[in-house]
């Protein structure tokens, strides 16, 4: 698969849906009171990595490379090491290894569209194993960091690991775990913006990436039903 003009690719839904998400971005941060140009480039960054993920299109994993570090940065400033640690040392690599998956498992030449996966009953298995050893081994380390709100912090390296895995998987699971992992997340920022408002933009962040992988997952559900469609059609030729 090659990089295209994945703008070009999108679909008027699709347009209007990244263009509200960056305004009403916009709109919260100006509001907001204090400028912090970090954390407005993370909204923008991730938003609009969002809208690309829930196409299948690779682009999207690369510009989740680029949020993980942003967010990881900002993250650290409020002393939120499990966040912190979870995207910049699991997020940001899972999603550059995606990438590269994405990239070798095109659907068809000449789209930027990923070929959707299926996942059995013993990749289930072994991902839930993983996914538990990873929630008990970053609990201890966590809490070695005080690390603030620790049961909240540990519930987000579960659905985030589990969203990243799912989404190097190419399954349309993805977008529901990591739908899980943004109620996490608007309670973590819920709790900072008690006291910094600079981050309550933040909470509308991770509303709207509610909303965005919500849309992902019917999304990915649609395009793995035409995909199969179009390899049935292809085999009764």
């Amino acid at each position: 698969m090659k990089l295209y003009n994945s703008f070009a690719t999108l679909t008027k839904f699709e347009l209007a849906l990244w263009l509200s998400s960056l305004a009403v971005i916009a709109v919260t941060f100006i509001t907001a009171g204090a400028f912090d140009p970090l954390v407005l480039t993370a909204l923008l960054v991730g938003a609009t990595a969002l809208i690309f993920v829930s196409k299948g299109d690779p682009t999207g994993q690369l510009l989740t490379v680029l949020f993980a570090a942003i967010y990881g940065i900002i993250s650290f400033r409020l002393r939120y090491y499990g966040e912190m640690i979870t995207y910049m040392g699991m997020s940001a690599p899972i999603a550059a290894a995606s990438f590269i998956s994405w990239l070798r498992h095109p659907f068809a030449r000449g789209k930027a569209e990923v070929a959707v996966g299926q996942l059995t009953s013993r990749t289930v298995l072994l991902l839930a194993a993983l996914t538990a050893a990873v929630t008990f081994a970053f609990y201890f380390i966590l809490a070695a960091f005080d690390t603030p709100t620790l049961p909240v912090a540990t519930i987000s390296v579960a659905t985030s690991f589990a969203a990243s895995a799912l989404t190097l998987l190419r399954s349309p699971w993805y977008a529901l775990a990591y739908s899980a992992n943004d109620v996490v997340l608007i309670i973590l920022w819920v709790i900072a913006s008690f006291s910094d408002r600079t981050y309550i933009p933040m909470i509308v962040c991770f509303v709207i990436f509610l909303a965005n992988d919500l849309y992902g997952f019917i999304n990915w559900r649609k395009i793995a039903k035409k995909q199969k469609k179009t390899a049935g059609a292809g085999l009764r030729r």
